[in-house]
């Protein structure tokens, strides 16, 4: 058999995808361990930061909440001005920048002084950190999404965007499992004094191979088509283009980021209520123990994680629609019947978990396809930003504020169903901008330009910028 000189090029280009699946997520999977872990260390958190002189333990969750959810509203900010670095240098280099920021920041929070040593600059100085990771996160989808989805094979791309979700479910099975190791093998007194800073630490090692992988990662086809001018998709074997949305003015931009952030407005209100505020929830509300509440989580993460590559694969054969609907229109109709099973005092704990898991099951129907959604709402010149920021919104207000609203509103009314009422509204209007969704996206191509009004037959392309 005859090799010629192009063979090494070709084998090369084979296993780019596979890279971009590795590069691309393990820079989620930092993010969302993370996120998972103050999530989980919330009231050892509000302890140490936030009501160092005593306190109820109300008020320190409310107080810790309000610091996670300003870094959730940094998010937009890092989605738009990365995003567009992105857009511009490319996805590879942005992506790096991204991992070095969070990497460093979510270190920094694992030698942080508390409160009793530093006194009122500590918490000031914990928030400035969750703002920098708020940032870099931000970054990070737009870029994750935008190289997993632009790499996919045709026919694909639910699956290999599903993978950004995939590792959201294993940053937060990382998390809450590290957590409940340490809440194990730790007294309850070295866990609030320093083993909480364990878990952060970790984030070191794992941000050096993040990087080390990031660095041998190529650019994207779709980026280097559109750098260099070409308008048709990137040279390969491809599915027929699929009619591009029509994204070509600012205001036409904005549109199309409300509305995919409505369309996953369920899938970030569930998907923190139920994965990660529920240890929180559990404790100051029903009586938990730390570790009852940590084990009801890591079921609940299972049932997500193992929905998400299913339901991505699926949405590539049925469209992403029937499959986003099915899992926005199940946590809207079977919230209340799990919450009654979590506060029934006579249900065990065999029928907890199952709760818990069907949970994270729906939750995953929504997450699975939801990348591949939005990477197909935008062209390939502003798909970074476009992206990013309508996930970033849609975070920052439905995740981000989650816990915040949640334990407030609770607080103030003493009413124990209000995650239910919260994830139930969320997910209806979900189902409302899912709707609007085209049943056809998931068969062609992404698309390549945006174009205005009769443009399309002229030579000039209006990219929305």
């Amino acid at each position: 058999m005859t090799t010629s000189p192009a063979d090494p090029r070709e084998r090369a280009a084979g296993r780019a995808p596979r890279r971009a699946l590795v590069a691309g997520s393990v820079g989620n999977f930092i993010e969302w361990y993370e996120f998972g872990v103050y999530g989980f260390f919330a009231t050892i958190i509000a302890a140490n930061f936030f009501t160092p002189h005593g306190g109820t333990e109300i008020e320190g969750l409310v107080k810790t909440y309000a610091s996670f959810g300003i870094a959730f509203f940094f998010r937009p900010i890092g989605a738009a001005f990365f995003g567009r670095v992105g857009d511009r240098i490319g996805r590879r280099p942005t992506l790096i920048l991204v991992l070095l920021l969070m990497t460093g920041a979510t270190t920094l929070i694992g030698v942080l002084p508390t409160y009793d040593t530093l006194g009122a600059a500590a918490p000031w100085l914990l928030t400035l950190l969750r703002i920098l990771q708020g940032l870099s996160a931000g970054g990070e989808f737009g870029g994750a999404v935008s190289i997993m989805t632009e790499f996919a094979p045709p026919g694909r791309r639910g699956l290999y965007g599903a993978w950004q979700s995939f590792t959201v479910a294993l940053g937060l099975l990382a998390g809450a499992g590290v957590a409940a190791l340490l809440a194990t093998v730790m007294s309850e007194e070295s866990l609030g004094d320093w083993g909480w800073r364990l878990p952060f630490l970790a984030t070191l090692p794992i941000g050096l191979v993040a990087l080390w992988l990031r660095l041998r990662l190529e650019e994207t086809p779709f980026f280097r088509a559109a750098a260099d001018g070409e308008t048709g998709p990137p040279p390969g074997p491809g599915a027929p283009s699929a009619a591009p949305e029509r994204v070509a003015d600012p205001r036409e931009m904005a549109a199309a980021i409300v509305m995919g952030a409505a369309r996953i407005m369920g899938w970030a209100a569930a998907g923190y209520t139920f994965l990660v505020v529920m240890p929180s929830y559990l404790q100051a509300t029903l009586n938990a123990t730390f570790q009852q509440a940590l084990v009801a989580t890591v079921v609940a993460n299972a049932g997500f994680a193992l929905s998400i590559l299913p339901a991505g694969l699926l949405s590539d054969r049925i469209g992403r629609r029937p499959v986003m609907l099915t899992g926005a229109a199940l946590v809207a109709v079977l919230a209340f019947p799990l919450l009654d099973v979590l506060q029934e005092p006579a249900s065990s704990a065999w029928v907890q978990g199952a709760a818990v898991f069907v949970a994270g099951v729906v939750v995953g129907l929504m997450a699975g396809p939801g990348p591949a959604m939005l990477a197909e709402m935008f062209p390939t010149r502003v798909r970074y930003t476009g992206l990013g920021l309508a996930y970033a919104v849609s975070n920052a207000v439905f995740s981000g504020c989650a816990g915040l609203i949640i334990t407030e509103v609770i607080k103030r009314t003493g009413e124990v169903d209000i995650p239910a009422y919260y994830v139930t509204v969320t997910c209806a209007v979900s189902v409302l901008a899912l709707l609007t969704l085209r049943g056809e996206n998931h068969r062609g191509a992404l698309p390549e330009v945006a174009r205005a009004g009769k443009a399309a037959e002229t030579e000039e392309e209006t990219p929305c910028a």
